[in-house]
């Protein structure tokens, strides 16, 4: 009976050695595991934010651009306005392209305010493209037999 016990005990022991190698070992690989899951989370967030950076400076460059553009498209005008009234000597020709020329730039600041809505309805009673029905077609209901 004692040496029944001295072998459960020996295997006991052993048992709770291999146990806490197994824990120590598994417990290492899965904090490396995690440790190296944050660093690449982290280096996505930053990447992320620096993506989100890049598209914010692009589109104000390309809106600094678009208004100098817009500067020197009414400038032009207005030099081929003076040129044409210092040029011809039509009065009727000169009277239309002051009108015109004026009303395009007013044209112009009226429309440049408000972004075009291409998700607009084209009918009054259709919805618009961001409409959450919008393409879906309603199912005919099945007649029910009675």
């Amino acid at each position: 009976m004692t040496d029944l016990t001295m072998a459960a005990v020996a295997a006991l022991a052993v048992g709770i050695l291999i146990g806490v190698l197994l824990g120590r070992s598994t417990g290492q690989g899965s904090y490396l595991r995690q440790r190296r899951t944050e660093q690449q989370i982290d280096e996505l967030r930053n990447e992320y934010t620096r993506y989100q950076a890049q598209v914010n400076e692009h589109f104000m460059e390309s809106v600094h651009l678009l208004r100098r553009f817009n500067d020197s498209y009414r400038d032009v005008n207005q030099h081929m306005t003076k040129s044409a009234t210092r040029l011809c000597n039509d009065a009727e020709l000169i009277h239309e392209l002051e009108q015109n020329s004026a009303q395009r730039l007013n044209d112009e600041r009226k429309e440049g305010s408000e972004p075009p809505r291409d998700y607009a309805p084209k009918d009054p009673d259709s919805s618009g493209t961001l409409a959450e029905d919008y393409g879906l077609k309603e199912k005919p209901q099945a007649k029910v037999k009675t």
